[in-house]
């Protein structure tokens, strides 16, 4: 199968860049595939260009996302607004690579680890008090998502750091403890943000080792106590990086998720 691969920058910054891989259909929805590694400089997009190819096999234009992170510019607030401003861009340089072709009205995120908190952060958008990063002015024609598809990711920012996931790797993100900076922590949490009817679904291997199980499971408690459309996918036996191999079943999961949401 064809598939073509377009390439723009969403910023200045080397990092605030997006590769759109397209295929032939002419009605895209589309997909952001945010990749993990904690945030850190030493993990980029390379880890989502698989994923992004594989999902153009189901008529899905598929967004691999570079962002700043720690070490290269992010932390807060640039990496939040990274996402914001990389899921914008589909409106001006998306469409302008993909000749009009993406059905903005059917965006959804895929992330990984890292980049589940980022993707189930973006859905939570339309949620966040106007005026604070990454958030929608009124009639703002921003990017809202219809879901997001969260594997493995680290959701409760208070209890990861607390846990010292990723040898403090969110404190790295956040510039700071959660006791010392309440407000910053509550608005880049995705926990902080259940009740607006973010549609999320949490895959996670119960073998996990990098991010434990409870960090999915903590969200949908939550979730599901407002109301919200949550699911929680535990796959057995399933560590960390099985979900980002495209021949896995842990991603076949994974994308049968995204593609019900488009």
């Amino acid at each position: 199968m064809r598939i073509d691969i377009r390439e723009w920058a969403y910023g200045p910054h080397p990092s605030q860049t997006v590769k759109l891989f397209l295929p032939a259909a002419s009605h895209l929805p589309v997909a952001l595939v945010v990749h993990g590694g904690f945030w850190r400089a030493r993990y980029g997009i390379e880890l989502a260009e698989p994923l992004a190819r594989d999902l153009t096999r189901y008529g899905v234009a598929a967004a691999a996302v570079e962002y700043r992170r720690v070490g290269d510019g992010g932390g807060w607030p640039t990496t939040l607004t990274d996402l914001t401003l990389a899921a914008d861009s589909l409106r001006t340089h998306g469409q302008e690579a993909a000749d009009g072709r993406l059905l903005l009205d059917r965006v959804a995120a895929v992330g990984h680890s890292a980049g589940g908190h980022l993707a189930a952060w973006l859905a939570h958008r339309g949620g966040l008090r106007a005026g604070t990063a990454g958030s929608l002015a009124p009639g703002e024609p921003g990017i809202r998502l219809v879901g997001a598809v969260a594997q493995a990711g680290v959701l409760d920012l208070v209890a990861a750091s607390r846990q010292t996931l990723g040898a403090g790797a969110v404190d790295a993100l956040m510039e700071g403890h959660p006791g010392s900076m309440p407000q910053r922590y509550h608005h880049a949490s995705p926990v902080a943000h259940v009740g607006d009817g973010a549609r999320v679904v949490c895959v996670h291997g119960d073998a996990d080792e990098d991010v434990p199980l409870s960090q999915s499971e903590r969200y949908v408690e939550a979730a599901r106590a407002v109301g919200d459309p949550v699911r929680l996918i535990v796959l057995p036996g399933t560590g960390h990086m099985e979900l980002i191999d495209p021949a896995s079943t842990a991603w076949a999961i994974c994308r049968e998720q995204l593609l019900r949401m488009l």
